[in-house]
């Protein structure tokens, strides 16, 4: 049970830091810009296509995933400078609308170009194999790497952030957009860097998944509700938050999904537990979401405007 639990803790972990990447950028985007982009989730579908495409080419997903990054910050900039421009002035509504759409017209891009079956690519073969990291208990290397590179991203970004001039512009643009745009910033340009910057995240997000999870039309989706999710709790526009609140995302999911019904077993009898569990898993995370919203309305790591 030691072992499980170690097991699953981490594998939360790793989840929670890919939620992290793509929601830091949602946050940002929403936080900054106050764009609501439904169409986040398919960038990082986007993200995971491109590298699986360049790594089938070159052979190595190495050259594939440096293609990657570059090419979704590209893809995020021409999108801002496309049609998410165009929604600055209009209401949250017509965004919904407009990247709702957007999102279904990406989803079925994809099947054009790479048709409907998952695309597997092969785990990098430095990264391939497992390590002990308890007694017995051994992990796989390449969801250690993602830990690290994710962890490192974040440093990154909060360096970023609160240590650079352009973090400073966007830390004032969450609390005071018109005001940053009143001293001489020019807003516009501001707002496409963080686009594209997010677009950046989610894209490296679904390059560093391809290996684990195949790349396949709508998998951008279920990692936007859970986005959402993570950004609600931690605090729209907060690197912080999202970054706690993805972790205890990743956590209460995984960790809900593996004891939920070894729990439910002690009540009842281990078919109806079993089933029990995998129906309550799946509520876990929004069960903690209203719990933290009516103790923390605002998320747990709110910026002050």
């Amino acid at each position: 049970m030691t072992n499980l639990l170690i097991l699953q803790g981490l594998n939360g972990l790793q989840f929670g830091i890919l939620l992290f990447l793509v929601a830091a950028g949602l946050t940002l985007v929403f936080g900054v810009m106050d764009v609501i982009n439904l169409a986040h989730g398919s960038q990082y579908m986007v993200g995971a296509y491109l590298a699986a495409a360049f790594a089938g080419l070159t052979g190595s997903f190495l050259l594939g995933l440096l293609c990657a990054v570059p090419l979704a910050l590209a893809f995020g900039l021409i999108l801002e400078r496309l049609v998410i421009r165009r929604l600055y002035d209009r209401s949250h509504l017509d965004q919904v609308l407009v990247t709702f759409g957007l999102m279904l017209m990406l989803n079925e891009g994809v099947r054009l170009l790479w048709g409907s079956a998952p695309i597997s690519v092969e785990m990098p073969e430095a990264l391939s194999g497992s390590i002990p990291i308890w007694g017995n208990l051994r992990y796989p290397v390449y969801r250690l790497a993602i830990l690290a590179a994710g962890l490192g991203v974040a440093a990154a970004l909060w360096w970023a952030i609160h240590r650079t001039r352009m973090g400073m512009l966007l830390r004032a643009g969450a609390s005071n957009r018109a005001m940053v745009s009143a001293l001489g910033t020019d807003i516009n340009r501001l707002f496409l860097l963080v686009f594209g910057a997010g677009a950046m995240l989610a894209g490296f997000a679904g390059a560093m998944m391809v290996p684990v999870v195949s790349a396949e039309p709508d998998m951008g989706d279920t990692v936007l509700i859970l986005t959402f999710v993570v950004i609600v709790i931690g605090g729209i526009g907060s690197i912080r938050g999202a970054f706690v609140a993805a972790l205890l995302v990743g956590l209460v999911d995984t960790l809900g999904r593996t004891f939920g019904p070894i729990l439910l077993r002690s009540l009842m009898e281990p078919d109806a537990a079993s089933q029990t569990g995998r129906t309550l898993a799946p509520m876990l995370i929004y069960i903690l979401m209203a719990a933290i919203l009516a103790v923390r309305p605002a998320g747990l790591f709110p910026v002050q405007r």
